[in-house]
């Protein structure tokens, strides 16, 4: 209950400062905790128990620019070994993913005698709907842009004959791992083996930094392959886990989103800051 709680609490927050932004607003400590009804005091402690810095300091992380200083200062060449195959695993602070591809057997079975379970669940970041089976999550999204019900339709239809049981325990706690960054979760992706190649690398791209579409497809051994990268990022099934939010364009523009240019933005945001608290802890 406590953690619902604090994920309804910093996903006000988190509206609250957006809004104010896309107006050019910076509101003050003690506007944001009045409006959403607390003290300065204990606002403060639960927004930088979740950022990891106070909220003046995401605030600034919040800046239109965002995306091309990271770009800037923030951006490893990744690299991917050329036999990495169709699995692998990453290490995002105290996150473990463990994943593997659906088998090509599976894959053209489209789901069938697959039983996935599914359920609602609220983060900092908005609800999100996920499913998995006993193997692991295969799918994540986003609700507040799309909707729950167009992304719900937008997950199933990898699994057109697979049987969907609405189980929300039976994933709960990988969820959870997911977003308190703290855990062991697994997954389990279907897609052809260029898209799972262009996954795999988003898994190289540390928290708090970002890459670009281009080195993505270096990175992958096809660089004239820019655009099929962008679609198979577009295409990436698992919110968050599969970092996409951490590809731009080479500009330094955000690039597209699947669940919401706002969403994205946000992660990046608190990407940075909580990168910028380990190497500055007095943040």
């Amino acid at each position: 209950m406590e953690d619902r709680y604090h994920y309804r609490l910093i996903a006000r927050a988190i509206a609250e400062i957006d809004a104010a932004h896309a107006e050019g607003l910076t509101p003050s400590l003690a506007d944001l905790a009045q409006r959403l009804n607390l003290s300065e005091a204990h606002f403060q402690k639960c927004f930088t128990a979740w950022a990891g810095v106070s909220p003046k300091r995401y605030m600034q992380y919040l800046k239109l620019d965002l995306a091309k200083d990271l770009l800037r200062k923030r951006h490893p060449l990744i690299a991917v070994a050329a036999d990495t195959g169709l699995s692998g695993s990453a290490r995002l602070h105290d996150l473990i993913l463990r994943w593997e591809a659906m088998t090509p057997g599976e894959f053209a079975r489209a789901g069938a005698g697959l039983t996935i379970h599914w359920g609602r669940f609220e983060t900092h970041y908005g609800p999100v709907i996920a499913m998995g089976t006993g193997r692991g999550i295969c799918g994540m999204a986003f609700t507040e842009v799309m909707g729950e019900a167009l992304a719900f339709a937008d997950l199933a239809k990898r699994w057109p004959a697979a049987q969907f049981r609405e189980d929300p325990a039976a994933l709960g706690n990988w969820v959870a791992a997911a977003f308190a960054q703290r855990g062991d979760v697994s997954l389990t992706l279907t897609g052809g083996a260029f898209q799972i190649k262009v996954w795999e690398a988003l898994l190289q791209i540390p928290e708090g930094a970002v890459s670009t579409y281009q080195d993505i497809a270096t990175a992958i051994g096809s660089p004239k392959a820019t655009r099929a990268v962008g679609t198979a990022i577009g295409k990436n099934p698992i919110a968050a886990l599969i970092p996409c939010h951490r590809a731009l364009r080479k500009s330094g523009g955000l690039g597209g989103y699947h669940w919401g240019l706002t969403t994205k933005r946000v992660l990046l945001a608190r990407e940075a800051a909580r990168s910028e608290a380990e190497r500055s802890p007095m943040l």
